[in-house]
């Protein structure tokens, strides 16, 4: 079992930057692999990108390709997200999550979620 808190949300400008961490605790927390979310006012949750237990493998969205870089680092029990180019579509709540089986991340169905940090980009 893990316990996930992100931090690091805040209000910029579009183009503008930021980066996100979460903090992982729990048993063997090195073995799972993290996630970041994201909800905007009025839609569903959506996945943003994921990373392996090792870093090694990284997944995604098509609509933060390119801008976003997710990593971890495994001694610091810590995930990060570095988001450059932001635009008003990015805002939303950011969540941060964790499962022992990547399809789960890629599935949007992560066992354990953290709660949530607040992203709001202004246009």
């Amino acid at each position: 079992q893990v316990q996930l808190a992100a931090s690091g949300g805040k209000s910029v400008q579009a183009g503008g930057s930021m980066s996100l961490s979460c903090s992982v605790s729990g048993s063997s927390s090195s073995r799972y692999h993290l996630g970041w979310f994201r909800q905007a006012p009025g839609k569903e949750r959506e996945g943003v990108a994921a990373i392996g237990n090792s870093g090694s493998s990284t997944y995604y969205a098509d609509s933060v390709k390119g801008r976003f870089t997710i990593s971890r680092d495994n001694a610091k029990n810590k995930l990060f997200l570095q988001m450059t180019g932001l635009t008003h579509e990015d805002t939303g709540v950011y969540y941060c999550a964790a499962d022992r089986l990547w399809s789960n991340l890629l599935a949007r169905k992560p066992t354990y979620w953290g709660q949530g940090t607040q992203v709001t980009v202004a246009p």
